[in-house]
């Protein structure tokens, strides 16, 4: 497994990364908590290191298992959490609800030190390897909310600082304010506007980019056929990404990049996590996993080098097969 340093903060960890939004159960149609332990545990097994989480994720629920899981194993794991989405306090930006609970986006300096005692409660750790600001606040100067997180870090509650889903003019000012480590940005094969926007600005300034939804939900696992159908409260239930017209270009591309899996002895997945790993600029792959059979073959992904004659077939058919794809 290829291990990567998170910016200029000192700390490495696995290329590939456990996102655990699907644990949390909510937009996944709910979790099994004994599974979800499972994949975590085998994860690390298999050489992962970074842990990616959030209070979102079940509104503390994905938190609360990752802090289970990680008894006994806390040393072995660099832990990322996250802060801004809250539901604590109406301060702020209103973002969604759940269940008729309004969630706000809010980075103030008061809402970030709550935030992070209830994280490191439910995580059941003292510190946070990697601390991201969720979604951006527009009602609170990033000065603000720079100075909270240096301030834990130098308490020693955090060890480094990450923002996701943000802009160019917001790393811009995040990289002004003090020491920005890491962006965790949505980045896949169909989904590739950071290339040219935020990308350059990372690659400047020695800041590490976490991709998230490198499998695009998914879409891209090489087992979403044109007839799979999504109840309860499963988000792709209504996404445009997922309509059958698109799920069959989809199967056509898998088909297309099929003999590069058979090479490598690999599923597709592993191909593409593989593909996105060796993007310019992309440092680690977050991936989720919800049972221990995902865990471990996400993790082998981690393990394979594509050719350049590989990435080259593999571009040809993104090109081909995946144009307006939904995005």
């Amino acid at each position: 497994m290829l291990n990567h340093p998170i910016g200029k903060s000192g700390i490495e960890a696995s290329a590939i990364g456990l996102d655990t939004w699907a644990i949390g159960g909510w937009m996944w149609g709910g979790t099994d908590e004994a599974k979800s332990i499972d994949a975590i545990r085998t994860s690390i097994d298999e050489g992962v290191t970074l842990i990616d989480t959030a209070p979102a994720y079940g509104q503390g629920t994905a938190e609360d298992i990752v802090g289970k899981a990680l008894k006994g194993r806390r040393d072995k794991v660099v832990l990322a959490t996250k802060c801004g989405l809250v539901w604590h306090t109406q301060k702020g930006n209103h973002f969604f609800d759940v269940d008729g609970m309004p969630v706000h986006r809010y980075l103030g300096r008061d809402s970030i030190i709550h935030e992070v005692e209830q994280s490191l409660g439910r995580l059941r750790t003292d510190y946070i390897d990697h601390y991201i600001t969720h979604w951006q606040d527009p009602t609170t100067p990033i000065d603000e909310t720079m100075e909270a997180l240096e301030t834990l870090k130098a308490q020693g509650k955090i060890r480094s600082i990450g923002a996701s889903n943000t802009g160019v003019e917001v790393v811009e000012s995040y990289v002004g304010a003090g020491q920005l480590n890491a962006l965790q940005e949505e980045y896949s094969m169909v989904k590739r506007d950071i290339e040219q926007s935020l990308l350059p600005v990372a690659v400047k300034n020695d800041v590490s980019v976490l991709s998230y939804s490198s499998l695009a939900l998914g879409l891209l696992s090489g087992k979403m056929t044109p007839e799979r159908t999504f109840g309860g409260d499963d988000q792709r239930k209504n996404n445009p990404r997922f309509s059958t017209a698109n799920r069959k270009k989809v199967k056509a591309l898998m088909e297309a990049i099929t003999p590069v899996a058979d090479a490598h002895g690999a599923t597709l997945a592993q191909i593409v996590i593989a593909w996105t790993l060796q993007q310019p600029g992309i440092t680690f792959s977050l991936c989720g996993a919800r049972n221990a059979d995902q865990a471990r073959e996400n993790a082998q992904a981690g393990r394979i080098r594509l050719s350049t004659d590989d990435l080259n077939t593999i571009d040809t058919a993104a090109t081909t097969h995946l144009q307006d794809l939904g995005r």
